[in-house]
């Protein structure tokens, strides 16, 4: 009889393992896909991340290319290449949908652009500089990027601005508004800060994330939005002054921190606390008085109702001649909502629809403007109260961790002396969808060769390659915290924030 008993159980228990090991692989399977869904859109980042320069020079090849053999399309690639909407008789240029293939075509030139500048100019000047770690190299050639972009256009901003009616003069960007019209080289400077945006919005989105990725996300969308918004409703005035405004701070932050990575450290510290002084007076003072002036001022200098361009259909006739009526006041209620007075939308993006027709001012239309602008403020007070949160650590004397640096700054930089700096080149799939070291630009080491299995083969274990090693630092004897112990290391402070984009 025990025979008989036992070999039922046995059965059973060949039976249970077999569904168990059914399931296991089905579920293998499915996490498996779900996970190569997931790392999808990240490799797809990685693999422009490491092919910006092919990919910007084929397009801008193809835009020129075909401008110049295919005569019949330059009416369309023309707007790519030069501003639309010049006007002969005032030297000047209107704006509209036609600007918008600029931007795009400028933010692909920037992004082969800073390939090229960091690759072949900065990196051998790095290495001139004793810096050789690849992490090293890539820290500098972000930073000095940096400092040429906003150096040219802070220059420029400010060129073009000491040459205007509002040069110190709030009121001047509001009198005699709407300016459908702006000279070539404010129009150039306007697009190009767009592209510039827009391309920012690019790399934090292909290269390595960092702590405060959403943080410059937002910050970079919202200022994109500004440039939009601004120049569909022509308030390019504005827009000039608060860039102006927010780009000095670029350029001394990152050169302190040039200074530092070349072992400057008393220059250095100086540069940090110029940073500090102007970072208040920029961003919290003059920022708010900008704010001010759009709240407080713009109503007054600016009269409510709708502005018309003489000639145009849409144009009405005074009452009293037929001359064409110019402005209508916004106390003319039925006449002002007839014009589309009270549709704020379609009058902020009145140079995209119909460049000529109709602009209409509302006093509440500030506040489209005003939402963005304070929201862009907040961040900039999280970061502020960052930065003093770390004077203030140095000053008391205790040690200064700064909780705005990324966990790639962490690390031991010592280890990275140790790491290939070389340009290992190979179309590999495998060996290309490593994730962008810092800056993005340099090509990291070949992967190490271990064996996995079929369904491991996924891109999320492939760009998993990079967290593997960082949480093996983290795990190593040396720590990334400092210790400063007194007032006469504040030299080390940049230390603390070297790792950061703080705008």
């Amino acid at each position: 009889m025990a025979p008989k008993t036992a070999l039922p159980n046995g059965n059973g228990m060949a039976n249970t393992a077999s569904q168990k090991a059914a399931v296991a692989s089905k579920r293998t399977k499915t996490d498996a896909k779900k996970l190569q869904d997931e790392a999808l859109l990240p490799t797809l980042g990685t693999m422009v991340c490491h092919h910006q320069l092919g990919i910007a020079a084929n397009l801008v090849a193809l835009v020129v290319l075909t401008h110049i053999f295919f005569p019949r399309a330059r009416t369309r690639t023309a707007k790519f290449l030069r501003l639309s909407y010049y006007n002969p008789e005032t030297n000047q240029y209107a704006c509209g949908t036609d600007d918008l293939p600029f931007v795009l075509l400028w933010t692909v030139i920037f992004t082969g652009m800073r390939v090229i500048v960091m690759e072949h100019l900065l990196d051998p000047l790095a290495r001139l500089g004793g810096i050789n770690s690849r992490k090293g190299l890539n820290r500098f050639k972000e930073q000095a990027w940096l400092i040429l972009y906003y150096t040219a256009s802070w220059s420029l901003g400010m060129y073009i601005m000491y040459h205007s009616e509002f040069w110190f003069n709030l009121h001047g960007m509001w009198d005699g508004w709407p300016f459908r019209e702006i000279g070539g080289t404010f129009k150039m400077y306007y697009l190009l800060q767009w592209a510039f945006y827009v391309q920012q919005i690019l790399v934090v989105n292909i290269e390595e994330k960092r702590k405060d990725y959403t943080q410059m996300l937002v910050h970079h969308i919202f200022t994109t939005a500004l440039l939009f918004l601004s120049y569909g409703h022509y308030q390019m005035r504005v827009g000039l002054v608060i860039m102006c405004t927010m780009d000095f701070v670029d350029i001394i932050l990152p050169s302190a921190k040039l200074l530092r990575y070349l072992g400057y450290k008393t220059a250095c510290d100086v540069a940090f606390g110029m940073f500090v002084i102007a970072w208040l007076v920029t961003r919290h003072i003059l920022y708010m008085t900008i704010c001010w002036s759009i709240y407080h001022h713009a109503p007054i200098d600016i009269a409510p109702g709708c502005y018309f361009t003489p000639n145009h259909p849409s144009t009405p006739n005074s009452s009293y001649s037929s001359e064409p009526l110019l402005f209508l006041p916004k106390s003319d209620t039925a006449a002002f909502e007839a014009h589309g007075g009270n549709k704020h939308w379609t009058n902020l993006l009145t140079a995209y629809n119909d460049k000529n027709g109709p602009i209409c001012w509302d006093p509440s239309i500030r506040h489209y403007f005003l939402g963005l602008l304070l929201s862009l403020q907040a961040l900039c007070c999280v970061w502020f109260s960052m930065i003093i949160k770390v004077v203030y650590k140095v000053l008391s004397g205790t040690g200064a961790d700064d909780v705005r640096s990324d966990d790639e700054c962490d690390e031991d930089e010592d280890e990275d002396e140790e790491e290939d700096i070389e340009h290992d080149r190979t179309s590999s799939l495998i060996n290309s969808v490593t994730t962008c070291a810092e800056s993005g630009m340099s090509v990291m080491p070949t992967p190490k060769e271990e064996e996995v299995g079929a369904d491991a083969l996924t891109f999320a274990r492939l760009n998993g390659a990079s967290q593997r090693r960082q949480q093996a630092r983290r795990e190593s004897t040396r720590t990334s915290g400092i210790s400063i112990p007194g007032h006469t290391d504040r030299k080390d402070l940049l230390g603390r924030i070297g790792c950061d984009k703080p705008s």
